[in-house]
């Protein structure tokens, strides 16, 4: 009896190391479904992804590439970047300049859409002076990165936030940004930023990139982040491994990435 009740032991503890390895692998690497775009990234059990048009905005965030399971998030200067655990899978996208960071992300990605659409007027945001900034470079590449770079100098998390407007959860779709805040920093973060960034943290900002319901009528997003140093743009991961990448709104995802999402932060143009 004695021996069986040992190996049972003996057989658990062994088990829950295998469960404990595959936990930690599966919360820790990068796109572990080797997901080839966004759009692959599968949804939450009993959600269903919304309905998006072909050519839509939504239909554009989920054909966006993905980097390989593993990849890891590099530096524009080069390197693996630092707090890779924010990162569920890497956007296949190359980076304009050591500019671009959160709130430069999220409008390279707005004008990217734009201007893949040939909407080349609606391309345009507000800067840190109230002045906008309209592009006016047309089908080139070239004047569209150049004017790319200028956004990235001139506007920030403060111009976003001025520019956009509230929009309820209930409404939430891809495309519209959160905008943190500088009072939303955990304290903590203060004290270390001088640690850990090149400058300090004056805000943040992810932009939706996907959004699913279920029959209840519950909301999940999939957000899409830069950070400072300037890194690629990632997909942000929920420390919740069940729930990752996905956000579910109006229950106790509050924190997506290391900021405290409010309700007001919600935000589109």
């Amino acid at each position: 009896m004695i021996k069986k009740i040992v190996k049972f032991v003996i057989v658990s503890f062994l088990l829950l190391l295998v469960f404990a390895g595959l936990f930690w692998f599966t919360t820790k690497t990068s796109n572990t479904w080797d997901a080839k775009t966004v759009g692959d990234i599968p949804v939450l059990s009993g959600y269903e992804r919304v309905e998006a048009s072909k050519g839509s905005y939504a239909d554009y965030f989920r054909s966006l590439p993905l980097k390989k399971r593993g990849a890891k998030v590099q530096y524009y200067t080069g390197g693996d970047a630092r707090f890779q655990f924010l990162s569920a899978a890497v956007i296949d996208q190359n980076m304009l300049s050591g500019f671009e960071q959160c709130a430069d992300v999220t409008m390279r990605l707005r004008a990217e859409y734009l201007w893949s659409k040939g909407r080349y007027n609606e391309i345009s945001f507000l800067n840190i002076n109230n002045k906008r900034m309209n592009y006016t470079g047309g089908a080139s590449r070239k004047e569209f990165e150049k004017y790319m770079k200028n956004v990235y100098v001139w506007c920030s998390t403060y111009s976003m936030y001025n520019e956009t407007k509230p929009r309820a959860i209930k409404d939430v779709k891809p495309g519209d940004v959160l905008v943190f805040k500088a009072p939303t920093v955990p304290n903590f973060l203060q004290d270390l930023e001088s640690k850990v960034m090149s400058q300090p943290i004056m805000g943040h900002a992810v932009i939706v990139a996907d959004v699913a319901k279920n029959k209840n009528g519950k909301i999940a997003i999939l957000c899409i982040e830069g950070n400072t140093p300037a890194r690629e743009k990632h997909v942000v991961r929920n420390p919740n491994p069940f729930r990752n990448p996905w956000f579910v709104l109006d229950e106790d995802d509050n924190y997506i990435s290391i900021f405290h999402f409010k309700k007001d932060e919600l935000r589109h143009y």
